[in-house]
Protein backbone atom coordinates (compact mmCIF):
# COMPACT_ATOMS: atom_id res chain seq x y z
CA UNK A 1 0.00 0.00 0.00
CA UNK A 2 0.99 3.62 -0.40
CA UNK A 3 -0.09 6.88 1.13
CA UNK A 4 -0.52 9.94 -1.02
CA UNK A 5 1.27 13.22 -0.63
CA UNK A 6 -0.67 15.75 1.36
CA UNK A 7 0.35 19.09 -0.16
CA UNK A 8 0.02 20.77 -3.57
CA UNK A 9 3.17 20.79 -5.67
CA UNK A 10 5.25 23.89 -4.86
CA UNK A 11 7.03 25.91 -7.51
CA UNK A 12 10.43 24.52 -8.51
CA UNK A 13 13.15 27.21 -8.50
CA UNK A 14 15.90 26.23 -10.95
CA UNK A 15 17.74 29.54 -10.66
CA UNK A 16 19.47 28.50 -7.43
CA UNK A 17 21.30 25.27 -6.59
CA UNK A 18 19.83 22.91 -4.02
CA UNK A 19 21.69 20.35 -1.87
CA UNK A 20 19.46 17.45 -3.00
CA UNK A 21 20.16 18.18 -6.66
CA UNK A 22 23.91 18.70 -6.10
CA UNK A 23 23.96 15.33 -4.33
CA UNK A 24 22.05 13.78 -7.22
CA UNK A 25 24.72 15.08 -9.60
CA UNK A 26 27.49 13.69 -7.41
CA UNK A 27 25.78 10.29 -7.52
CA UNK A 28 25.57 10.42 -11.31
CA UNK A 29 21.87 11.26 -11.45
CA UNK A 30 20.04 13.24 -14.13
CA UNK A 31 17.63 15.27 -11.99
CA UNK A 32 19.75 18.38 -11.61
CA UNK A 33 20.33 21.65 -13.40
CA UNK A 34 23.27 23.78 -14.54
CA UNK A 35 23.34 25.68 -11.26
CA UNK A 36 23.62 22.43 -9.31
CA UNK A 37 26.26 21.06 -11.66
CA UNK A 38 28.31 24.23 -11.22
CA UNK A 39 28.55 23.62 -7.48
CA UNK A 40 29.42 19.96 -7.98
CA UNK A 41 32.09 20.77 -10.55
CA UNK A 42 33.65 23.39 -8.28
CA UNK A 43 34.40 20.95 -5.46
CA UNK A 44 37.12 18.28 -5.54
CA UNK A 45 36.33 15.16 -7.61
CA UNK A 46 36.68 13.00 -4.50
CA UNK A 47 33.22 14.25 -3.52
CA UNK A 48 31.62 11.89 -6.05
CA UNK A 49 33.16 8.83 -4.45
CA UNK A 50 32.39 10.15 -0.99
CA UNK A 51 28.72 10.55 -1.90
CA UNK A 52 28.60 6.92 -3.06
CA UNK A 53 30.35 5.73 0.08
CA UNK A 54 27.94 7.67 2.27
CA UNK A 55 24.98 6.10 0.47
CA UNK A 56 26.55 2.68 0.95
CA UNK A 57 26.62 3.39 4.69
CA UNK A 58 22.90 4.19 4.55
CA UNK A 59 22.21 0.84 2.93
CA UNK A 60 24.26 -1.11 5.48
CA UNK A 61 22.87 0.76 8.46
CA UNK A 62 19.22 0.57 7.36
CA UNK A 63 19.50 -3.16 6.71
CA UNK A 64 21.09 -3.73 10.11
CA UNK A 65 18.35 -1.76 11.90
CA UNK A 66 15.69 -3.74 10.01
CA UNK A 67 17.36 -6.96 11.15
CA UNK A 68 16.89 -5.71 14.73
CA UNK A 69 13.16 -5.87 14.08
CA UNK A 70 12.49 -2.16 13.44
CA UNK A 71 9.67 -1.83 10.92
CA UNK A 72 8.97 1.94 11.09
CA UNK A 73 11.17 4.65 9.54
CA UNK A 74 11.16 8.44 9.40
CA UNK A 75 13.64 9.52 6.72
CA UNK A 76 14.30 13.27 6.67
CA UNK A 77 16.36 14.75 3.87
CA UNK A 78 15.34 11.95 1.55
CA UNK A 79 16.86 13.37 -1.60
CA UNK A 80 16.06 12.43 -5.17
CA UNK A 81 15.20 8.71 -5.41
CA UNK A 82 18.26 6.55 -6.12
CA UNK A 83 17.70 2.82 -6.00
CA UNK A 84 17.75 1.03 -3.74
CA UNK A 85 15.75 3.49 -1.68
CA UNK A 86 15.36 3.01 2.05
CA UNK A 87 11.97 1.34 1.79
CA UNK A 88 13.32 -1.18 -0.72
CA UNK A 89 16.15 -2.09 1.64
CA UNK A 90 14.09 -2.53 4.78
CA UNK A 91 11.02 -4.08 3.15
CA UNK A 92 13.20 -6.79 1.67
CA UNK A 93 13.90 -7.79 5.28
CA UNK A 94 10.57 -6.80 6.86
CA UNK A 95 7.92 -6.44 4.12
CA UNK A 96 5.45 -4.90 6.56
CA UNK A 97 7.70 -1.89 7.19
CA UNK A 98 6.24 1.62 7.04
CA UNK A 99 8.33 4.55 5.85
CA UNK A 100 7.68 8.30 5.88
CA UNK A 101 9.98 10.26 3.58
CA UNK A 102 10.56 14.01 3.96
CA UNK A 103 12.46 16.59 1.90
CA UNK A 104 12.21 20.32 1.25
CA UNK A 105 13.15 20.29 -2.46
CA UNK A 106 10.09 20.36 -4.77
CA UNK A 107 11.91 18.16 -7.30
CA UNK A 108 11.84 15.30 -4.79
CA UNK A 109 8.07 15.63 -4.59
CA UNK A 110 7.92 15.30 -8.38
CA UNK A 111 9.61 11.93 -8.02
CA UNK A 112 7.61 10.83 -5.00
CA UNK A 113 5.88 8.07 -6.95
CA UNK A 114 9.16 6.17 -6.95
CA UNK A 115 9.27 6.52 -3.17
CA UNK A 116 5.70 5.35 -2.75
CA UNK A 117 6.01 1.97 -4.45
CA UNK A 118 5.72 -0.09 -1.29
CA UNK A 119 5.69 -3.81 -0.71
CA UNK A 120 2.03 -4.94 -0.50
CA UNK A 121 2.40 -5.71 3.21
CA UNK A 122 3.89 -2.31 4.05
CA UNK A 123 3.24 1.35 3.38
CA UNK A 124 5.13 4.49 2.40
CA UNK A 125 4.33 8.18 2.49
CA UNK A 126 6.03 11.43 1.48
CA UNK A 127 5.69 14.93 2.92
CA UNK A 128 7.19 18.16 1.62
CA UNK A 129 8.67 19.79 4.73
CA UNK A 130 11.80 21.34 6.19
CA UNK A 131 13.76 19.75 9.05
CA UNK A 132 13.91 23.19 10.67
CA UNK A 133 10.21 22.67 11.42
CA UNK A 134 10.49 19.31 13.15
CA UNK A 135 7.10 19.42 14.83
CA UNK A 136 5.39 19.72 11.45
CA UNK A 137 7.21 16.60 10.29
CA UNK A 138 6.33 14.69 13.44
CA UNK A 139 2.66 15.66 13.20
CA UNK A 140 2.50 14.30 9.67
CA UNK A 141 4.49 11.15 10.46
CA UNK A 142 2.06 10.21 13.22
CA UNK A 143 -0.55 9.69 10.53
CA UNK A 144 1.31 6.60 9.32
CA UNK A 145 3.76 5.61 12.06
CA UNK A 146 2.83 4.30 15.50
CA UNK A 147 4.95 6.31 17.95
CA UNK A 148 4.14 3.92 20.76
CA UNK A 149 6.52 1.46 19.05
CA UNK A 150 10.17 1.94 18.02
CA UNK A 151 10.89 4.12 15.00
CA UNK A 152 14.18 4.57 13.15
CA UNK A 153 14.98 8.22 12.45
CA UNK A 154 17.25 8.65 9.43
CA UNK A 155 19.23 11.91 9.07
CA UNK A 156 21.67 11.00 6.31
CA UNK A 157 23.91 13.77 4.91
CA UNK A 158 21.50 16.43 6.14
CA UNK A 159 22.54 18.26 9.28
CA UNK A 160 25.66 19.84 7.78
CA UNK A 161 23.23 22.05 5.83
CA UNK A 162 21.83 23.40 9.10
CA UNK A 163 24.01 26.24 10.42
CA UNK A 164 24.58 26.75 14.13
CA UNK A 165 22.15 29.66 14.29
CA UNK A 166 19.31 27.30 13.28
CA UNK A 167 20.08 25.07 16.28
CA UNK A 168 20.79 21.70 14.61
CA UNK A 169 21.24 19.96 17.96
CA UNK A 170 17.92 21.27 19.25
CA UNK A 171 16.18 20.14 16.06
CA UNK A 172 17.64 16.66 16.41
CA UNK A 173 16.71 16.51 20.09
CA UNK A 174 13.10 17.47 19.30
CA UNK A 175 12.89 14.61 16.81
CA UNK A 176 14.62 12.08 19.06
CA UNK A 177 12.60 13.02 22.13
CA UNK A 178 9.39 12.22 20.23
CA UNK A 179 10.49 8.61 19.72
CA UNK A 180 9.92 5.78 22.21
CA UNK A 181 12.60 3.70 23.90
CA UNK A 182 14.15 1.17 21.55
CA UNK A 183 14.08 3.53 18.58
CA UNK A 184 17.22 4.31 16.58
CA UNK A 185 18.97 7.35 15.14
CA UNK A 186 20.90 6.85 11.88
CA UNK A 187 23.04 9.88 11.07
CA UNK A 188 25.87 10.81 8.74
CA UNK A 189 27.55 14.21 8.52
CA UNK A 190 30.31 15.65 6.34
CA UNK A 191 33.64 16.64 7.84
CA UNK A 192 36.96 18.16 6.84
CA UNK A 193 38.80 15.94 9.32
CA UNK A 194 39.84 13.57 6.53
CA UNK A 195 40.30 16.20 3.82
CA UNK A 196 41.52 19.43 5.47
CA UNK A 197 43.24 20.49 2.24
CA UNK A 198 39.85 20.92 0.54
CA UNK A 199 38.20 23.16 3.11
CA UNK A 200 38.73 26.48 1.35
CA UNK A 201 37.67 25.16 -2.07
CA UNK A 202 34.53 23.42 -0.82
CA UNK A 203 33.37 26.30 1.35
CA UNK A 204 33.89 28.74 -1.53
CA UNK A 205 31.80 26.61 -3.91
CA UNK A 206 28.87 26.31 -1.51
CA UNK A 207 29.11 29.95 -0.46
CA UNK A 208 28.96 31.09 -4.09
CA UNK A 209 26.01 28.73 -4.61
CA UNK A 210 24.30 30.31 -1.58
CA UNK A 211 23.96 26.90 0.06
CA UNK A 212 24.57 26.99 3.83
CA UNK A 213 27.26 24.49 4.82
CA UNK A 214 28.58 23.81 8.32
CA UNK A 215 31.14 21.03 8.33
CA UNK A 216 31.76 19.58 11.81
CA UNK A 217 34.56 17.63 13.44
CA UNK A 218 34.26 14.33 15.32
CA UNK A 219 33.37 15.92 18.64
CA UNK A 220 30.76 18.20 17.08
CA UNK A 221 29.09 15.34 15.20
CA UNK A 222 29.19 13.28 18.37
CA UNK A 223 26.94 15.81 20.08
CA UNK A 224 24.03 14.69 17.90
CA UNK A 225 24.17 11.38 19.77
CA UNK A 226 24.25 12.82 23.31
CA UNK A 227 22.22 10.67 25.68
CA UNK A 228 21.90 7.82 23.17
CA UNK A 229 23.58 4.40 23.08
CA UNK A 230 25.93 4.27 20.09
CA UNK A 231 26.06 0.79 18.65
CA UNK A 232 29.47 -0.66 17.70
CA UNK A 233 31.63 0.44 15.95
CA UNK A 234 30.48 3.81 17.33
CA UNK A 235 30.89 7.13 15.55
CA UNK A 236 33.35 6.39 12.76
CA UNK A 237 33.97 7.45 9.19
CA UNK A 238 31.30 6.13 6.82
CA UNK A 239 33.64 3.58 5.24
CA UNK A 240 34.36 2.06 8.64
CA UNK A 241 30.77 1.48 9.75
CA UNK A 242 30.47 -2.25 9.16
CA UNK A 243 28.71 -4.95 11.16
CA UNK A 244 29.07 -8.22 9.29
CA UNK A 245 32.39 -7.85 7.49
CA UNK A 246 35.73 -6.07 7.94
CA UNK A 247 35.89 -2.42 6.96
CA UNK A 248 38.24 -1.35 4.16
CA UNK A 249 41.65 -0.61 5.63
CA UNK A 250 42.46 2.86 4.28
CA UNK A 251 39.37 4.11 2.43
CA UNK A 252 38.35 7.70 3.20
CA UNK A 253 34.80 9.00 3.02
CA UNK A 254 34.56 12.63 4.15
CA UNK A 255 31.64 11.63 6.40
CA UNK A 256 31.20 10.62 10.00
CA UNK A 257 28.46 8.07 10.53
CA UNK A 258 26.79 6.34 13.43
CA UNK A 259 23.74 4.44 14.58
CA UNK A 260 22.46 4.85 18.13
CA UNK A 261 19.68 3.30 20.17
CA UNK A 262 17.33 5.47 22.19
CA UNK A 263 17.33 4.09 25.77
Amino acid sequence: MTAGTSKPKPQLDTSKPHPARVYDWLLGGKDNYAVDQAVGQAIPPEAKGNARRNRAFMRRASAWVARQGIDQYLDIGTGIPTEPNLHQIVQEILPESRIVYTDNDPIVLRHAEALLISAPEGRTDYVQADVRRPQEILDHARGLLDFSRPVALSLIALMHFIPDEDDPYGITRTLVDALPSGSYLLLSHTTFDEHPQYEEKVMKAYREGEIPLRMRDHAEVGRFFDGLELTPPGLVTATHWYKDEPAPADELSGFYAGVARIP
